[in-house]
């Protein structure tokens, strides 16, 4: 597995496994891997000739209020991960080479799009991740990207602006990867105690819950949504950001569930915000 660190060194990496007629993959994260970002890497490289992984805690995504500064960093850690998918290369930048000095040209992606659910709640943060994702499709020459469906509002935006920008990469949208418990992983999961663990299993039973009741034949919006919102106020040390349920990938508001509509929960356990979501209406896969 080679480690790139410059834009260089993955410019040249790119160019040269082109030359050869390779695909190209990639799966962008910030670190602190578990097995959903491993998850990503497999399907990527079930699918392509070639996978890059970049690990990069990217500043432009985080708010003055976040965790930017307390993110886990455990990059040896990783490698070692990455090595048993196994991936090709990983690129690993330092801030200042991605955003050099005099930097000042972002990607935007305007519309309710990402005005709603964590978009409403952290602003900036996909201006961010638009332009962060966009540099490193550019840099890899990649034929296909991978995400995970856990940031399904991610999946979107990103969609979004690869289509806006007639880009010429597929965006695939990979299933959340659960923990027995039904938790899904985060890299964020560290930061819990014991019991704040035990507590946060609240979020994958709440969604159960109105999966539950769809597959019963409840359609209305409002009454799914209350089931997570009393489920989740059973559990003392979880604090309800939002409860929200939208057609999927549009992300508009329906009255009733008649198509893929996606039921996406942001809930603070502790001083921890964890997300979930689950899909009704349509596999997951099938997005």
């Amino acid at each position: 597995m080679e480690i790139l660190r410059t834009i260089a060194d993955i410019q040249a990496y790119a160019k040269a496994r082109k030359q050869e007629g390779k695909t190209i993959g990639l799966v962008p994260t910030m670190g602190a891997l578990h097995e959903g970002h491993l998850t990503l890497m497999r399907a990527a490289r079930a699918k392509c000739d070639i996978v890059i992984a970049s690990v990069f805690v990217n500043p432009v995504q985080f708010g003055p209020n976040e965790d930017f500064d307390a993110y886990p960093r455990r990059f040896e850690a990783d490698c070692q991960k990455l090595e048993t998918v196994p991936v090709d290369a990983v690129f690993h930048p330092e801030p200042s080479e991605m955003y050099p000095e005099g930097f000042c040209t972002y990607v935007n992606v305007e519309g309710d799009i990402t005005h709603k659910l964590c978009g409403a709640q952290r602003p900036g943060h996909f201006r961010g991740v638009a332009t962060v994702v966009t540099k490193l499709m550019n840099l890899a020459r990649a034929d296909e990207a991978f995400f995970g469906q856990k940031d399904a509002q991610q999946v979107v935006v990103i969609r979004r602006f690869v289509a806006d920008l007639n880009l010429n990469v597929h965006i695939n949208m990979v299933p959340i990867v659960r923990e027995e418990s039904g938790l899904a992983r985060s890299s964020r999961n560290q930061y819990l105690s014991a019991e704040e663990k035990d507590a946060a299993l609240i979020l994958s039973r709440s969604l159960r819950k109105a999966v539950t009741a769809y597959e019963s034949g409840e359609t209305d919006v409002a009454t799914l949504k209350q089931i997570v919102i009393a489920s989740l106020n059973t559990e003392p040390l979880a604090r309800i950001d939002y409860v929200e349920l939208y057609d999927f990938p549009g992300l508009n508001e329906v009255p009733r569930v008649t198509q893929a509509s996606l039921l996406a929960i942001a809930v603070k356990i502790g001083k921890t915000r964890l997300i979930d979501n689950v899909i009704l209406g349509k596999e997951a896969g099938e997005a």
